[in-house]
């Protein structure tokens, strides 16, 4: 969530909001390594690193780790701006947390959040490969062939998907069920990845990212990751 320099700065107790628009215009704050004398620039708390007379401010939250089993028909976003219910109505702490990708509305599944920009530059980084994995019903069920294609890389939107992996757990007359596991985050990309193959994603949840695994968590519902789920995030 974006939020104007001055007031991030006053939520780390470097000053009144006022006294830190001083600060600024006096060319001692740095965003990112560069000086930044702009009163409306805004700064991602997660990601930006805002240094004072070269001293790195952070807000004084107690870090928190979530995950959540978003239900179909929530928003994973903070906001939203058409007004929908968003993750933000399902969880519900004091500290400002914020989801670590996305899953779509139409999807279910674990969504990790968290306010410790650290952890979250580690998932989110493209270098670092994580393993999400995903339960499917499909229309119809994929042959030897498309089943193929789709784990070598199949063309969707401008780009060519990385190798992936699909699973065929249960034939039905007219659809399956499928573990489907990629380790990219492309936009409803396993609904267009299997659009390609010809069988269209009727149902779809998320049901691990990475060792941090859904179980049995109620869908709607919340819980505090564990110390060993912490640990294996804060060794990615």
């Amino acid at each position: 969530m974006m939020e104007r320099l001055q007031k991030y700065m006053a939520g780390c107790g470097v000053a009144s909001r006022r006294k830190c628009e001083e600060i600024i215009a006096e060319g001692r704050v740095k965003v990112n390594g560069i000086i930044t004398c702009e009163m409306g620039y805004k700064v991602d708390p997660l990601i930006d690193k805002v240094m004072v007379d070269n001293q790195l401010i952070n807000t004084e939250e107690k870090k928190v780790y979530i995950i959540l089993n978003k239900p179909v028909g929530i928003v994973s976003t903070v906001k939203d701006e058409k007004d929908r219910q968003t993750i933000m109505d399902l969880v519900k702490v004091e500290e400002r947390v914020y989801p670590i990708g996305r899953l779509d509305y139409d999807s279910s599944g674990l969504i990790i959040m968290t306010n410790d920009g650290e952890i979250y530059n580690k998932i989110i980084h493209p270098r670092v490969e994580i393993n999400k994995v995903y339960m499917a019903i499909l229309d119809g069920t994929p042959n030897t062939e498309e089943i193929y294609r789709f784990s070598n890389g199949v063309k969707i939107d401008d780009y060519i998907t990385s190798n992936a992996e699909i699973e065929i757990v249960k034939k039905y007359q007219w659809s399956s069920e499928v573990k489907i596991t990629i380790h990219e985050g492309k936009n409803r990309q396993i609904r267009k990845m299997c659009e390609v193959i010809g069988h269209e994603v009727k149902e779809l949840e998320r049901v691990s990212v990475g060792d941090i695994k859904l179980g049995d968590l109620p869908v709607g519902k919340w819980r505090y990751l564990q110390e060993d789920e912490l640990n294996y995030l804060k060794s990615l």
